[in-house]
């Protein structure tokens, strides 16, 4: 018979082991094998061919626009297979301006260049300008200025200055000198004449106001070269337009300015 105290000892011994059989055997989910996974039904198999055999409900696919985008302009390739032109693709909705924005073309004008073609009172004008001009002296030019509403435009801008001092503050030689000059030389080349019995009606020296200064022939361009310095010229056209001294005469007679800039 076994003593009491070793029966004892060797139960508590087993716990252990018996504990870990417990918990192995009471595990909530059973693993299984790959060998025990069953293969899908036929019925369900079926169902997945049925749904693949389906043609897709456009409806189901991403949302259209809400109105169709035209097709690009031009053709999509060039003529030998290879890339288009490099002209512009451009989208025209429904509905877009088909006129293309471009900028307004320059108008016309003929180059008059006979002064018997001004007016009388135009033409006095002209001459009693290059008369006093021809005489190195800026004052000799006061009479003809004009005061008050009919004064002569020497600055875009406006000015307060007396208009002989101003003369001979914006000439290069400080009295008026080289201005004077220059209303020879501007004077002396053709004009046009603009806005025709309109409110702004003027005849305008010299021409090159109102010229393409791109498209000036090499007669043109001399005629020009004895205002403006070759420099000034190529400034001109990087700028579009002629914006050195001009004069305007009225048919009527009145000088309206003698300005240079834009």
């Amino acid at each position: 018979m076994a003593h009491p105290c070793r029966a004892r000892s060797v139960l508590i011994r087993a716990l252990p082991a018996l504990f870990a059989c417990l918990v192995m055997t009471a595990a909530p989910f059973p693993a299984f094998a790959l060998s025990e996974i069953k293969p899908s039904t036929p019925a369900a198999e079926q169902a997945l061919s049925d749904t693949a055999d389906e043609p897709l409900d456009p409806s189901s696919e991403a949302p259209a626009l809400s109105k169709p985008l035209p097709p690009l302009e031009g053709p999509a390739i060039g003529p030998d297979g290879g890339l288009p032109d490099p002209a512009p693709a451009i989208r025209r909705l429904p509905g877009d301006d088909e006129t293309l924005v471009t900028e307004p073309e320059r108008p016309t004008y003929e180059v008059l260049r006979d002064v018997k073609e001004l007016p009388a009172p135009a033409a006095r004008m002209r001459e009693l300008i290059i008369q006093a001009a021809r005489t190195g002296n800026p004052e000799r030019l006061r009479a003809l200025l004009g005061t008050g509403p009919s004064a002569t435009q020497l600055s875009i801008s406006g000015t307060d200055d007396d208009p002989i001092e101003y003369l001979k503050s914006i000439s290069g030689d400080g009295e008026g000198i080289e201005l004077l000059a220059i209303m020879l030389d501007v004077l002396d080349a053709g004009f046009v004449h603009v806005d025709e019995g309109g409110a702004n009606d003027l005849y305008i020296w010299p021409y090159f106001v109102t010229s393409d200064l791109n498209e000036l022939t090499p007669e043109e361009t001399v005629e020009l070269l004895r205002i403006v310095t070759a420099g000034d010229l190529e400034d001109m056209r990087s700028f579009g337009a002629y914006n050195f001294f001009r004069v305007g005469i009225s048919p009527e007679g009145e000088w309206r300015f003698f300005i240079s800039g834009d």
